[in-house]
Parts: C-alpha cells; sequence; structure tokens
C-alpha cells in the first residue's frame, strides 16, 4: 500500500478515554523472602492495565512493543492494597504509549503512596495483522499534561535504545551452550 493510499488516523481522543483502574490487595503467596510484593507479580498488572488502555484507545487489537520502564520506588507490603492507574500519554503513526501509576494504601492508616511508575509502548494491529493508524491523544488535567510533555523525548529514547537491542542482538550467539 502506498502512502497516499493508507488509511487516515482515526479522529483524536482524551487521555481520559483510555484510563483504566484495577485495585487488588497483597495476600501471602504475592509476597517475596522480603516481604513485599513481588516485582513481577506488579509488573504482570502493570501490562495488563497497559493493553486495556491502549485498546480502549484504538478500538483494535494491540501488541506489548516495549515495557520501557518499570520504576519500584517503594515497597508494597501485605499491609497494603495496590491501586493501577494506567492512560494513553501519547501517540504516533501506530504506536501507543501508556502511562501506569501503582499507588499502595496502607490499609490500617489509610496512608497512600506512589509506589510504582510505568511506561509501555504498544502497537496497534488492524484486522489485516498489520500495524494500525491510531488516534491521537489529548491531555487535559495537569496530571496528564505533565506526563504528556516529554513523551516526545521518551519516543526518540525508544528508537535509540531498540537500535542498540537489534544490534547486541545480531551478535549474540544461539548455539546450545552444551555443544
Amino acid at each position: 500500500m502506498s502512502e497516499s493510499s493508507q488509511p487516515a488516523a482515526p479522529a483524536s481522543k482524551y487521555c481520559r478515554e483510555s484510563r483504566v483502574f484495577k485495585t487488588g490487595r497483597v495476600f501471602p503467596n504475592d509476597i517475596n523472602n522480603h516481604q513485599t510484593l513481588f516485582g513481577g507479580k506488579l509488573m504482570s498488572n502493570i501490562d495488563e492495565v497497559a493493553s486495556i488502555s491502549a485498546m480502549r484507545h484504538c478500538r483494535c487489537s494491540v501488541v506489548t512493543a516495549s515495557t520501557d520502564s518499570v520504576d519500584f520506588l517503594s515497597p508494597i507490603r501485605p499491609t497494603d492494597s495496590f491501586c493501577f492507574e494506567s492512560f494513553v500519554s501519547w501517540t504516533g503513526r501506530t504506536s501507543i504509549e501508556v502511562f501506569v501509576k501503582v499507588i499502595a494504601e496502607n490499609l490500617y492508616s489509610g496512608e497512600r503512596t506512589v509506589a510504582a511508575t510505568s511506561f509501555l509502548t504498544f502497537v496497534a494491529i488492524g484486522p489485516d495483522g498489520k500495524p494500525a493508524p491510531v488516534p491521537d491523544v489529548i491531555p487535559q488535567t495537569d496530571e496528564e499534561k505533565l506526563v504528556s510533555d516529554l513523551a516526545e523525548e521518551r519516543s526518540e529514547l525508544r528508537k535509540v535504545r531498540r537500535a542498540a537491542s537489534k544490534k547486541l542482538a545480531s551478535q549474540l550467539i544461539t548455539t546450545k551452550y552444551w555443544e
């Protein structure tokens, strides 16, 4: 398909249209030897809510292209609940950046803290299995604007990091170590 015959991107959407909330509680099988929530469990939930935000934004299938960052800022303990809040913070032609904020709440004291933040990138996939155009995103709240302000810079860093990852991968061996 030539550049001029590609489908037009859908109309713009507000960040709030992709917002997702999920609250959970820490149970004994969720904790590590430090008596805090397993990082992998947190990351799995982050990917889940982020993918829902991405699909709400583009209303088609998406694939996770990268987990750009997960910053663990404070531990989540067995006395805490954790709330994930995600929304689309930036879009490219077919890519969607999603911001996820994780808030821990001590269920006894009510104290709340931002326990983690994360940025993930998804690619929209059309019915033909190829990347599909996505709507632009419009931030409205102060927090949405704060998160969106550096999105172009993060996008450029992703491109550099991906190129470096591809270069490294091309130099890695794939033979079985026992051969």
